[in-house]
C-alpha cells in the first residue's frame, strides 16, 4: 500500500457513494474532483462544526466522518486514517444492516 493514503479515501468515497442516494452520491461525486476544492474545504469544514450540534433533530454527529473525508482529500497525512476510519465504518453498517434484515426474518 501506498504511504499517501490515496487507495483508502477512494476505497472510502466509492463506499459512501454506494450507500448514498443518487443525487448525493453525485454531489459527492463533484466534490472529489480536484477544481472543487474551494468548495471542498468550506462544506468540510461546515459539516465537522456542524457535527457538534448532535443534538438538533436535522444535524447529527454523523456528519462529521464525511465533513473530515472532505478535508482529508487535501490533506495528505489524513488520507490513510480518515480512509480506514470510514471503511470501518462502512464495514460496521453493513453488519448491522445484516444483522436488521436477519432480525426482521424472524
Amino acid at each position: 500500500m501506498s504511504s499517501s493514503g490515496k487507495p483508502e479515501i477512494e476505497a472510502a468515497y466509492d463506499g459512501l457513494e454506494k450507500e448514498v442516494p443518487d443525487r448525493v452520491a453525485r454531489w459527492i461525486h463533484w466534490l472529489r474532483d480536484p477544481k472543487a476544492r474551494w468548495v471542498r474545504w468550506p462544506v468540510g469544514l461546515l459539516l465537522i462544526f456542524g457535527s457538534f450540534l448532535w443534538f438538533l433533530p436535522i444535524i447529527g454527529l454523523e456528519w462529521l466522518p464525511i465533513g473530515l473525508l472532505l478535508i482529508a482529500q487535501d490533506v495528505p497525512f489524513l488520507r490513510k486514517p480518515v480512509g480506514r476510519m470510514m471503511l470501518a465504518l462502512e464495514s460496521a453498517w453493513r453488519r448491522l444492516e445484516r444483522w436488521w434484515k436477519e432480525r426482521r426474518r424472524r
